[in-house]
This record gives C-alpha cells, structure tokens and sequence, in this order.
C-alpha cells in the first residue's frame, strides 16, 4: 500500500481504530486530515506524525461543524482522495420499552446521519476528479440482532445499506464505498466494559483473544488504498472469525 501523494481524511481519529489508522497511512508515505471533538488530543497525535498530518476539531453531529471540518481539511491538505469515516457511539443499554428517544437521535445522529452528510459532502468532488475511496466503519451489529441496543444496531445496519447505496452510485465514476466491521477491538469504548465480562467476550472469539486497533488499520489502510481498487460495495469483519463460525 503505497499512499504517497494521498490525502486521507479520517473521523474519530484521535484514538484507538482511527488513531492507529492515521499512523499506518503516514506510514505509508500518506498525508491525513484528522477530524475528531477533542481538539488536544488531535494536536498530541498530528505532532506524533509530523508535517503530513493536519487537524480540525469538530463534532461530526453537527451538521455545520462537520461539514467546515471537511472544508478545512481540503484547504490544508488538498483534495480529498479518501474518506474514512470512523466516528460512533454505542449509545446505552435498555429494553426497546424503555429506550428513550434523545438516546436512539444521538445514536443515529453521531452514527448514521453524520457519514451521509459527510458522503454527501464529499462525492461530487471525488466523481469529479474520477477517483476516491470511502471507508465506513460499520459493527457486528450491522449483521446481527443485539438485544437492549436498537439504536446502535439500527444505526450500525442502516450504515452498511448506505455504503452499498454509495458504491452502486459512485462505481461509474471511479469512486468505492465499503465497510470495515470491527470485532472485539481494544478500543477506548470496549474498555469501558468490566474486567469479568472481557474474558467472556474473549471465549467468544475463535481466535481467543481481542484485536488491536493496529489489526484492523491495516485493513482499513488496504481498502481506503489503490491496492483496493476492484473492491467495493463489501464489509470486510477485522473479527477474529466471530461472524462467520458457530462454535459448539
């Protein structure tokens, strides 16, 4: 994977999945925009990485913000040849009874509306320039019920429809969408489980073990990559073989 010449813009970048994504690309000879709320820890990485690396704070379900986000990367860094849209919530954990409105808008809002608004954003230009990369971060519960979380899994479903939406769109004029479904990925939001519930989730995983956010960058890197350039309108699982196996 060679991004030389590349401007990679990725929300949710100041840590775990889009953090380390951020460092394979510049890596790679890339240069990044990265967008996230957290405005210090953005200054902290993009100094980590050096010149090819730029920031602007924002949050993504903010329709306005987000959108002069992605104007600002464009005047610091040029074209945008790829989008990784990574940002996400998990909302909270409650019966569908019991489930409150603000909840399931913040979860769709920061989850689903913010990658649609962003694509919307984006696209034209890409088809313009007849090239460009869009990358979602989706879920295991794009591809499976979860109970007590129907905003998350709503959410995290409609994403997968929007990225095939997108590429079916987009595939005439040189431009891909597809997913990256994470598994149990140590990330910022799995820590926030309790320790006894982490080694159940571990015997889950035929791999026996979580993945780092270092796994899954290299394959958000590849499919953001020319070296993808016959792969759209996919979801690709970083997920140890949990989605495709049944283990008795």
């Amino acid at each position: 994977m060679d991004f030389t010449g590349q401007h990679v813009v990725i929300t949710g970048a100041s840590t775990g999945i889009g953090k380390a994504t951020a460092q394979r690309i510049v890596s790679a000879g890339g240069k990044v925009t990265l967008i996230a709320r957290r405005a210090n820890l953005l200054e902290e990485l993009c100094a980590e990485l050096g010149e090819n690396a730029k920031w602007a704070a924002a949050d993504v379900a903010d329709k306005a913000a987000s959108l002069a986000a992605l104007d600002s990367a464009i005047d610091q860094n040029g074209p945008i040849d790829a989008l990784f849209l990574n940002a996400g919530i998990g909302g909270s954990f409650a019966p569908i009874g019991d489930y409150s409105d603000e909840t399931f808008d913040q979860v769709l809002a920061v989850n689903l509306k913010a990658p649609f608004w962003a694509i919307q954003h984006v696209l034209p230009k890409m088809a313009q320039r007849g090239k460009g990369s869009i990358l979602i971060t989706a879920s295991l519960a794009a591809k499976r019920g979860m109970a007590m979380n129907a905003g998350y899994v709503a959410s995290k479903h409609g994403v997968l429809g929007l990225a095939r939406s997108v590429a079916v769109e987009a595939a005439p004029q040189g431009v891909r969408c597809n997913c990256v479904i994470p598994g149990f990925i140590e990330t910022p939001m799995l820590a926030e489980i309790p320790g006894d519930q982490k080694g159940k989730i571990e015997s889950r995983v035929p791999q026996r073990r979580m993945g780092s956010p270092e796994e899954l960058a290299e394959v958000a890197a590849f499919l953001l990559s020319d070296a993808a350039s016959h792969v759209t309108g996919q979801d690709w699982a970083v997920d140890g073989g949990v989605l495709e196996t049944i283990e008795v």
